[in-house]
């Protein structure tokens, strides 16, 4: 009995909607890294390479001399690798940039022209309410005005015939 409950209660945790939402979102940007990824390196980084290097992973600094390789294979000194964190701040940067104007950028104006359609048939619908809203209210002070004025429209006479 105990099994059938927990088991119950995981169906329902894995079939919320946040949970598959999160499970949609997760394999679509893994399918997405790789458009990016594309975009940058066969794209952007060519471009960017045309400019100045190709590399920035080879640019370094030594703090503590000397720096190389010693007799024994092993690296001596202290080097300062900013070329890489450079790269992948530009590498970062970059990728940011295709994302938001390959994508952000499009769906945020194409959400906004929907918004604006919506808005504008909503209007549209409401004019009209309001529209038929006065017409009734006129309609209504006409009877009362008849009424109480004795019947002096045709509305409102009873002696007319």
């Amino acid at each position: 009995m105990k099994k059938e409950s927990v088991l119950a209660g995981f169906k329902a945790f894995l079939m919320r909607g946040n949970v598959v939402d999160l499970a949609v979102a997760v394999v679509i940007g893994a399918a997405f890294t790789n458009i990016v990824n594309s975009v940058v390196k066969g794209i952007i980084s060519p471009v960017v390479g045309a400019v100045g290097t190709q590399s920035l992973d080879g640019y370094k600094s030594c703090l503590k001399a000397p720096c190389g390789i010693g007799a024994n294979g092993q690296p001596t000194g202290v080097e300062i690798l900013w070329g890489s964190v450079l790269n992948a701040a530009l590498t970062f940067v970059i990728t940011a940039a295709v994302v938001y104007f390959l994508m952000v950028l499009p769906m945020a104006k194409y959400l906004a022209r929907q918004e604006a359609r919506r808005k504008a048939r909503e209007g549209v619908q409401e004019l009209v309410e309001i529209t038929e809203l006065e017409v009734l209210k006129e309609i209504r002070d006409e009877l009362v005005a008849q009424r109480a004025g004795g019947g002096s429209g045709p509305v409102g006479s009873r002696d007319g015939f």
